[in-house]
């Protein structure tokens, strides 16, 4: 590995409307190193990379290439220097082939024509270099899981032939055997003496991979040091510029209350196979099991999204699923779900802040067909000072917001329906440590406050830290659940993998 840095940054400022989000910004990396950048979102880590990649153009400063200064107007001037980054927005196209989307920037041509053969070819060697041959190149991209979907994106960028590849929460939407895969080619790049930017909040991944980190912080690189020489407290210390208190807030050691959500031999389309489960009031019950085994369509059935659901559904005394999201946030349901995807099913990115915070609540801003100012502005500000939500105004673009400050509006824009059950589908996903405490904590809160909350979550750790109960999904259907002692990584793990031949049991 060489001396000499790949990329170099001298000076980088950028501010947008007035507000900070880089400031006189040193940075380098070298080829043939997996780099990580951590910060806290809105710590200027989105802002940095897109100014690398070509998405922003600096206010003031340099960056150098392999000694040679550079800007970068566009991504594909980027992409042509051998800078490729994936995004944690994916940029797919859902309506093409996967085949499609991985040449989309350069199809191959025969005789002025894209050459369906040779593009064919190229993407099935592009997925088998990242292990990804279950992928059909000619299936859809909106026929495929969010998992799957995601290996195409790094799949389109491997195919690319990077020098430097900007990973930015690249792992975060996948299945653990899809980020073993990924660990595998970061490996085989790196000793292919590509650079390698990682940005990720899973401090476990950083550990395993990256061998030089960064730490930013309000916009201003604080300091890079080489793995192994700060504890991981000293690194959230930096990332937060404070002492970090316990990572998940108390159990209370209160008895398990009566059903409040209960639902029993729930079926819909092979996906979900007789589910059963009940979630008390003031209690907190996860959802595990590997990626893509009915979670996300549980709760999808839960809120009424989905049709010819069978099964019983009783929410308080009344029974039966809602036939739709609007049914299941009304009287006497009083459901909310925040969704996997906040970007795609969450916000409306154009949309101002305050537009997204109402989206689901404007009868309660309204007297009779008018909305009334004073009662937008004020609940608009009770939410926005009940999450902490870091804005410049409320009627800036949502888009605008950092990812852990997009995710709190989508969290916000359902609590101000003031609902009974909480369904929360993977909330912490792709977020910063600061800002999942704050999460934590809120689930907490809400549930002291007496919701019924129904948590999935791919980090086990979440699970065991967080919920009263855990329910693994297999297959379409809750197979084990686990209570006290027995939330713990061995058994979450066993039960996942249907270790547990004889059905649903309650370990305590």
């Amino acid at each position: 590995m060489s001396d000499q840095p790949f990329l170099q940054l001298t000076g980088i400022s950028k501010h947008f409307a007035g507000a900070r989000a880089l400031e006189n910004v040193d940075f380098a990396c070298k080829r043939g190193s997996i780099h990580a950048v951590l910060g806290e979102n809105g710590a200027g880590k989105s802002t940095l990379i897109k100014i690398i990649a070509g998405v922003l153009e600096p206010d003031s400063g340099a960056m150098f290439l392999e000694g040679q200064q550079v800007r970068f107007s566009n991504p594909a001037e980027a992409n042509s220097a051998g800078v490729v980054c994936i995004f944690q927005e994916l940029s797919l196209v859902p309506d093409l082939t996967v085949a499609d989307n991985i040449s989309l920037a350069a199809p191959p041509l025969k005789f002025g024509m894209i050459d369906r053969r040779a593009q064919y070819r190229f993407a099935e060697a592009v997925l088998a270099r990242i292990k990804c041959e279950d992928v059909d190149p000619n299936a859809l991209v909106k026929d495929l899981s969010l998992s799957r979907r995601q290996m195409v994106e790094i799949a389109k960028a491997v195919g690319k032939s990077p020098k430097l590849l900007i990973l930015d929460e690249a792992t975060s939407a996948l299945t653990r055997k899809d980020v073993e895969t990924v660990y595998g080619l970061l490996e085989d790049l790196r000793q292919d003496n590509v650079a390698s930017l990682f940005i990720s909040h899973r401090m476990n991944e950083v550990e395993r991979l990256c061998d030089t980190l960064s730490v930013f912080r309000n916009g201003r690189h604080v300091e890079t040091f080489t793995k192994g020489t700060k504890t991981d407290r000293e690194i959230v210390r930096l990332m937060i510029g404070r002492e970090v208190d316990a990572h998940f807030p108390p159990k209370p050691q209160a008895e398990r209350t009566a059903p409040h959500l209960q639902f029993n031999d729930l079926s819909w389309e092979g996906r979900l196979k007789g589910a059963s489960l009940s979630v008390g009031k003031g209690e907190i019950v996860g959802l595990g099991g590997l990626d893509g085994q009915g979670q996300k369509e549980l709760m999808l059935a839960l809120f009424g999204v989905l049709r010819g659901v069978e099964g019983t559904v009783k929410v308080g005394e009344k029974t039966g699923a809602p036939l739709s999201p609007a049914a299941a946030k009304r009287e006497p349901r009083r459901i909310c779900l925040v969704p996997e995807d906040r970007k795609t099913e969450g916000l409306m990115l154009p949309m101002s802040i305050s537009d997204n915070l109402l989206a689901a609540s404007y009868s309660r801003v309204s007297v009779g067909p008018f909305i009334d100012p004073a009662l937008e502005s004020e609940a608009v500000d009770a939410a926005i000072a009940k999450l902490q939500i870091k804005l410049g105004s409320p009627q800036d673009a949502v888009a605008t917001l950092s990812g852990g400050n997009q995710q709190k509006v989508v969290i916000a824009k359902w609590l101000m329906t003031d609902p009974d059950v909480i369904l929360l589908n993977d909330p912490t996903r792709g977020i910063d440590v600061g800002t999942k405490q704050e999460i934590y904590r809120l689930m907490r809160e809400l549930a002291d406050e007496g919701r019924a909350i129904l948590f999935y979550s791919t980090d086990y750790a979440e699970l065991i830290g967080c919920c009263d109960r855990v329910a693994i999904m297999y297959d379409g259907s809750i197979v084990a659940e686990l209570a006290g002692a027995a939330i713990n990584e061995e058994a979450i793990i066993g039960a996942s993998l249907n270790l547990h031949a004889s059905g649903p049991e309650a370990v305590s």
